[in-house]
């Protein structure tokens, strides 16, 4: 898809010859002006509450937009409990995660915090997401590219639609439960049924649980099992997540813009099992090996935690509905200062040049 929400969609290049346009030629536009805007904040980050503040008071006052804000922000004492911030809660718009949709509602949204702020924001959209505009006040910043400093006019300058955007791809994830019933009382939203499944930016993690037992999984790729995993576990990453987890298990880094899964064991009882990317439009499907002596687990992006028993299966392919990140310069130069900033890739100290002393050795 090219639209995103109900209003934005990306600035189509006359000059394309190919249906995947070049990341730098992937900017931002509006069908029409934006007016509502998506504030998602850390709960409960004391380091957050002035940033939060000037935000929301420049977008209601100075843009006169509509801001949307979760409950559960508004329920911090610090942020209730200020008199002066008081008539500008009163113009906010609240919800709740799980209880209230608000994909048609929102034009754009602003996360404030790390890289777990856009993760949170893309879970809540299932299907078409807003642009995205995330400024680093968090731990690591990989995804979150715009420092706060300059708010006003980096802001300003996305409701006018002028803006990179990359197009970071999902994972659909729908999980099969061959013995699940529903029964009275339980708590179902941490179930994720075949039914509509749950998309994921960074990854889907199939691990041994508690179980001092290896992880014994197969993995099938268009209906061909393809290998069987034993070890502690696999992760299933989009390009976005190859620089998380991933990373740390030994994976390449895939550049957001690649269409690809990368399949990434977790310390595989193997000297010869290496980390593979496949096509993004493979649809994969793991489940427990007949002979797994111990059940597994199953988390996406780190949520939604679940036993995965005999009989289960995970079905995994790429979303149609991909997160449109915006820029702080381009898709590529943003990258690759995250990879040094963010990561430090290949920081090494310089080798010296020869001397005219030393050309003689």
């Amino acid at each position: 898809v090219t639209t995103f929400g109900p209003k934005a969609c990306m600035l189509q290049n006359p000059q394309a010859v190919m249906h995947i346009q070049d990341p730098a030629s992937q900017r931002l536009t509006w069908n029409k002006a934006p007016k509502s805007v998506l504030v998602i904040k850390k709960i409960r980050d004391a380091s957050l509450l002035q940033p939060f503040k000037e935000l929301c008071v420049f977008l209601t006052e100075v843009k006169d937009m509509i801001v949307y804000v979760e409950k559960k922000v508004l329920d911090d004492p610090a942020i209730s409990g200020d008199e002066s911030f008081g008539p500008v809660t009163k113009k906010f718009c609240t919800f709740r995660e799980d209880l209230d949709d608000i994909s048609n509602r929102v034009d754009f949204i602003i996360c404030l915090g790390g890289d777990g702020t856009l993760l949170y924001a893309s879970s809540l959209f299932q299907d078409s997401v807003p642009p995205v505009m995330g400024f680093h006040l968090g731990s690591l910043g990989f995804l979150t590219p715009f420092q706060f400093d300059a708010f006003q006019s980096q802001v300003t300058q996305i409701i006018e639609g002028n803006a990179a955007i990359i197009l970071r791809s999902r994972l659909k994830v729908q999980v099969f439960k061959e013995n699940w019933e529903k029964k009275d009382g339980s708590d179902e939203k941490n179930i994720v049924l075949a039914n509509g499944g749950v998309k994921v930016l960074n990854d889907v993690v199939v691990d041994r649980g508690p179980s001092s037992y290896l992880s014994n999984v197969d993995l099938f790729l268009d209906g061909h099992l393809i290998t069987t995993v034993q070890g502690d576990g696999l992760i299933v990453s989009t390009p976005t997540g190859s620089t998380a987890y991933a990373v740390a298990a030994g994976a390449s880094m895939i550049h957001p813009n690649v269409p690809a899964i990368m399949i990434t064991p977790i310390c595989p009882h193997s000297l010869s099992f290496r980390p593979i990317v496949v096509p993004a439009g493979v649809e994969l499907k793991i489940t427990l090996s007949q002979d797994a002596r111990n059940t597994a687990w199953v988390s996406f992006d780190g949520r939604k935690r679940q036993e995965i028993c005999h009989g289960d299966s995970i079905s995994i392919t790429t979303s149609c509905f991909p997160v449109p990140s915006i820029c702080f310069r381009d898709p590529v130069n943003d990258w690759f200062e995250s990879l040094g900033e963010c990561l430090h890739w290949n920081v090494r100290k310089k080798q010296n040049h020869l001397g005219a002393e030393d050309e003689d050795f």
